[in-house]
């Protein structure tokens, strides 16, 4: 009796401790699948889509275009209008390049340091001409180039604050408001959960007020250029 008395005792801490061990993996599973899950909530809120490499590449690549076409500008042109155009697309796009840049790097974001076949072979056009007839040309770029860019920035910003601003910009050409240029702070980004995606719908609202005055003085440009070359 008394030996089946021990084998009984030693048969229950057996099962508490095999029930406690299970307990033990239990926990044990629970919190890594846990930790897995968060950790894969993380990395997807800071994964880098196609579509983020994209449009930093196409913006990057845009804003060196500006720039370098800007440059060509001020030493093709002998006009003081399209002289004046191409150093404000000199400061203003070297300024977004820039920005644009430096929220590509803090995200590991790749973007190009050249310009592409398409951009290449409008330079090496423009840099054929002189006078009225670079003037023209260059004013019909800008205009295209401008449209371009607004729409890819349309892509990521807010269509509610997009549609304000659009009316607002509207009510200028048209004359019946008296602002000068669009207020930045009624444009804002499309929100994003994903960082990186966040950070480049941000910069494309701060930018877009910009394109669109460019876009507008590009139209006169090209107004102006057109006329002069009747």
């Amino acid at each position: 009796m008394k030996r089946l008395g021990l084998f009984s005792i030693a048969l229950a801490s057996c099962l508490a401790i095999g029930c406690s061990n299970d307990r033990t993996r239990n926990d044990t599973n629970t919190t890594t699948a846990n930790g897995s899950v968060g950790t894969a909530g993380d990395a997807d809120r800071s994964e880098i889509k196609q579509d983020d490499k994209d449009f930093a590449r196409d913006l990057v690549i845009a804003n060196m275009a500006e720039v370098e076409l800007g440059r060509l500008a001020t030493e093709s042109s002998a006009n003081a209008g399209v002289k004046k155009f191409a150093q404000m697309m000199i400061d203003d796009h070297t300024k977004a390049g820039d920005k644009l840049k430096a929220v590509a790097s803090e995200h590991n974001v790749p973007v190009p340091t050249e310009l592409d076949d398409k951009h290449i072979q409008l330079r090496d056009k423009l840099a054929k001409l002189k006078g009225a007839e670079f003037d023209r040309e260059y004013a019909a770029a800008m205009v295209s180039g401008h449209e371009d860019v607004a729409s890819k920035l349309e892509s990521r910003i807010d269509k509610t604050k997009l549609a304000e601003s659009k009316t607002q910009e509207a009510d200028k050409v048209a004359g019946t408001k008296i602002e000068t240029r669009t207020d930045v702070s009624t444009v804002l980004p499309e929100h994003s959960d994903n960082v990186v995606t966040m950070s480049l719908n941000q910069w494309a609202a701060d930018a877009y007020p910009v394109v669109q005055m460019h876009l507008e003085s590009a139209k006169g440009l090209d107004k102006s250029a057109k006329q002069r070359s009747k």
